[in-house]
């Protein structure tokens, strides 16, 4: 006889365990706000964004709730890290494309938002925004709120966006006020090529006082021998020619970037270049400061020897950097009669002159200088045979 037959006979009551207990299965994760901001990867889906560049983005650190917060500016200073650190194209159609995909997570967040307080999902203006969310936090606490309090909150809203309006304008007065200085001091230059003192700066009548007062002014740069590093808060010329050298560079970039992309590509520095410049982070670089000493660059590429023994000679007599500007015209002119007078034709054959353009003022001196020769020339008694 089978034991376990007998146990059970002995003992008729036996526990039911059952089948066995299906496993608990995990909590949910907890729901995400309906407002909340989307990931970067779902966000820019649809609108021509690159993984590749979503995951260059990601990895500046930036989240889409920090583009979302970003203004346009901010957009551009971001995309131009993204060409200047990681020397990422950015294709045209990814700039629009991650504008227009922020636009429409913030209408979507908006719409959301309005739905979650009971308001239209209309477009508000800032003052009205800020009074409907003060309206609401008072009614969540229980009070309530006086229409002079509306009105009241409503005024200094208005008074903040006055006060935005008028820092705005301010930067615009105080970017404006540093061309005009920057056209000053080259005037001057222009003006102390004729003089005879022997300062690094002048007086001038201060044109932002408008009472005859006068202040110092410095000029950018200062008389250096090859190799010497200038001292204080000016630059030397060798840093000068240096910024020209950047420029041929960024030139190569942004040919580099219009091929890629197909554009059509610059052969020269132009605006185009200047403007590359800025984006990566070069502002130090401006059109009217390398338009101003081009030629003083053209003598040192064509002639080091000469324009290393010119520095040396005006930094001896103590001269600024406006009379050294005006005595590189001379022989630059020199060098155009080798070729004829033609100053276009020996920009042209040099391969660091030739991405830029001819100064107006060389090409009027070797004008002359060639009206001069021909009439000397005719002048002259005729042969003897």
């Amino acid at each position: 006889m089978d034991p376990n037959d007998a146990f059970s006979a002995a003992h008729p009551f036996r526990w039911d365990l059952g089948p066995p207990a299906p496993a608990v299965p995990p909590p949910p994760p907890p729901a995400q706000p309906v407002n909340a901001p989307r990931e970067l990867e779902d966000l820019v889906a649809g609108y021509g964004v690159r993984l590749s560049t979503v995951a260059r983005i990601s990895e500046l650190g930036f989240t889409s709730s920090t583009l979302l917060a970003m203004t346009e500016r901010e957009l551009d200073d971001m995309m131009a890290a993204l060409a200047g650190l990681f020397r990422w194209d950015l294709l045209l159609g990814e700039r629009f494309g991650l504008r227009a995909a922020l636009r429409a997570e913030r209408g979507r967040l908006m719409f959301l938002g309005g739905r979650h307080h009971g308001q239209s999902g209309s477009t508000l203006d800032i003052v009205s925004q800020e009074v409907l969310s003060d309206e609401h936090d008072v009614a969540l606490s229980g009070g309530g709120m006086a229409d002079d309090d509306i009105g009241r909150r409503m005024l200094t809203a208005g008074k903040k966006q006055e006060k935005k309006g008028s820092a705005a304008r301010k930067g615009k007065k105080a970017r404006r006020k540093k061309v005009d200085d920057l056209r000053l001091d080259m005037q001057e230059d222009d003006n102390e090529g004729d003089e005879d003192g022997g300062g690094g700066s002048e007086s001038t009548e201060s044109s932002a006082g408008g009472g005859g007062g006068e202040r110092q002014r410095e000029h950018p740069f200062v008389v250096t021998e090859p190799g010497e590093v200038a001292r204080a808060k000016k630059n030397g010329l060798d840093y000068l020619f240096h910024l020209y050298e950047q420029c041929r560079l960024f030139l190569l970039q942004v040919q580099s970037m219009a091929k890629l992309h197909g554009h059509k590509s610059p052969t020269k520095v132009t605006n185009q270049v200047f403007r590359y410049a800025k984006k990566v982070g070069a502002s130090y670089i401006n059109k009217p400061k390398m338009r101003h000493y081009v030629h003083c660059y053209a003598l040192h590429c064509l002639d080091e020897e000469a324009s290393d023994a010119l520095r040396r000679a005006y930094k001896a007599r103590g001269e600024n950097v406006g009379a050294w500007r005006q005595a590189c015209y001379a022989p630059l002119v020199d060098i155009s009669a080798r070729h004829g007078f033609d100053i276009d034709a020996v920009f042209a054959a040099h391969p660091r002159l030739a991405i830029w353009y001819v100064p107006t003022r060389l090409r009027q001196l070797c004008h002359q200088a060639r009206s001069s020769h021909a009439a000397a020339a005719a002048a002259l008694p005729p042969p003897l045979f």
